[in-house]
């Protein structure tokens, strides 16, 4: 045993007022409850003695303790002679009455008066925060991903398109086991999201996550190349259509109003002696017909040589 050891309780032994083992170590101070996200945690100041090493344990009173066991405590395992000072008590804590919770110090043999927490604590004053959470845009798909709370987390998805905010959509995921698909986005629109946590259990909910917004950049790319080629096409489509227009119109020509050819034996070396239009009509029509009317002598010539 060390002279430290020795020399306080040789201190102890010789106080008046003080008499039995639960006065030889002080109560541990400021005990609280830190809970975050259902995970409770109690916590103490330590009980400092030079040269040694204490312990402490702790206790927990539920609703039926109190009522129903004559006010008896029930010990912690986990926290039961621990160097620590703070003790996980998730699992003791684990339905919606209000607890209370005790811890004391150890030294050997001897042990301190008891601490008792400051009033009683439900797991509902749990302080929940928003999840973690990104948000990806793939293609024409928006994605979310949010962190793996626990199984008696779920979540409130928010999501809408930017300047549609009077169109928020809503979707509650139970289970987050990887990327959740919330919609299809539109090409080149920007959609934004957020998310707030939710336990059913006290029926709780944490604030929202700050905003997240993407743009479905690769529809937006793609865009852009059809309005390109669209363009292009547009262009080739307006230099080219008048020159189709115009050989469309010579076809139509030859094929209906053809130009006329005279036999060879109507052809004279000297000019005709009379050319003559035929009606005013056949002119708007045929605009390239063209009547030759021989002279008489070259009639009766071509009359005798048919003969």
């Amino acid at each position: 045993m060390s002279p430290e050891l020795i020399c306080f309780f040789l201190c102890a032994l010789s106080a008046p007022n003080l008499s039995g083992g639960d006065v030889l170590l002080p109560a541990p101070q400021s005990i609280s409850i830190l809970s975050t996200n259902m995970k409770h945690f109690l916590t103490w100041s330590p009980v400092i003695i030079q040269g040694a090493t204490v312990r402490y344990s702790v206790e927990f009173q539920g609703e039926y303790e109190r009522e129903h066991a004559a006010g008896s405590w029930i010990p912690i395992p986990e926290c039961s002679l621990t160097t620590a000072t703070l003790c996980n008590v998730t699992q003791d804590i684990s339905a919606s009455v209000p607890y209370r919770l005790r811890v004391r110090a150890q030294l050997g043999a001897a042990s301190s008066p008891w601490g008792t927490t400051q009033g009683l604590f439900t797991r509902a004053m749990t302080s929940l925060t928003p999840p973690l959470l990104r948000v990806l845009a793939d293609g024409h798909h928006l994605l979310v991903e949010l962190a793996d709370m626990g199984p008696s987390f779920q979540f409130r998805v928010l999501y809408w398109r930017k300047g549609q905010e009077s169109r928020v959509q809503q979707k509650v995921l139970r289970e987050v086991s990887s990327v959740v698909h919330l919609d299809t986005m539109e090409a080149g629109a920007e959609y934004c999201v957020k998310a707030q946590t939710h336990v059913q259990a006290i029926n709780r909910s944490s604030s929202f996550s700050p905003t997240q917004c993407v743009r479905a950049r690769g529809d937006t790319s793609l865009w852009l190349v059809t309005a390109l080629f669209s363009s292009i096409g547009f262009a080739v489509a307006a230099l080219t259509l008048p020159l189709l227009t115009w050989k469309i119109s010579k076809i139509f020509q030859y094929c209906f109003c053809p130009a006329a050819v005279l036999p060879n034996t109507l052809k004279e070396s000297e000019p005709p002696t009379q050319l003559v239009l035929q009606g005013s009509e056949e002119a708007e029509q045929c605009d390239l017909m063209v009547v030759v009317v021989p002279s008489e002598e070259a009639l009766q010539l071509w009359i005798q040589k048919a003969l």
